[in-house]
């Protein structure tokens, strides 16, 4: 880059020349804030796949899966499950027909930050009261989000693990 040595000095040439400067300064700082903006583009990309950003938007209830408790045997086994098992029901449309049964998927919490991986055993029926965007959970899976069971319904989003 010229500097201001360069140029004749003439009162217009110096002026020009200080004009130089102040792009080639301009210009740095340009780079420098450009490299900052992708350094922080690259950790909320970090971040956002260390904790399943980008999943469906869905409601979190708690579900007892145990013998005696809300409901009949899961759909894709035929049997009770703990409540301490990693496991969920989803709604019907999710459920897809029993196509994600015993298949893993991550939830991850909107209060918390935090993902889990839970198992689908059973299908949280939309044609009999369940809403269509429903992941309903075991306690296991409140536990493991850092979440209060009392709370009834959470925002989470989830996706295929």
């Amino acid at each position: 880059m010229a500097n201001a040595s360069q140029f004749p000095s003439t009162s217009s040439d110096r002026e020009l020349a200080q004009i130089f400067e102040l792009l080639a300064m301009a210009n740095a700082k340009v780079v420098a804030l450009l490299s900052v903006l992708a350094l922080l583009l690259q950790v909320s990309c970090a971040v956002a796949r260390r904790h399943g950003g980008g999943g469906t938007p869905a409601v979190m209830t708690v579900n007892g899966f145990q013998r005696g408790e809300e409901g009949g045997p899961s759909e894709c086994d035929g049997h009770f499950h703990s409540d301490g098992d990693m496991i969920v029901a989803l709604s019907t449309g999710w459920y897809a027909g029993g196509r994600r049964c015993r298949k893993a998927i991550r939830i991850t919490s909107a209060r918390t930050g935090r993902s889990v991986e839970a198992r689908v055993v059973d299908e949280c029926d939309s044609r009999r009261g369940c809403r269509d965007n429903i992941v309903d959970s075991s306690a296991a899976v409140w536990k493991a989000l850092g979440l209060d069971t009392a709370a009834g319904e959470v925002p989470v989003t989830w996706s295929d693990a």
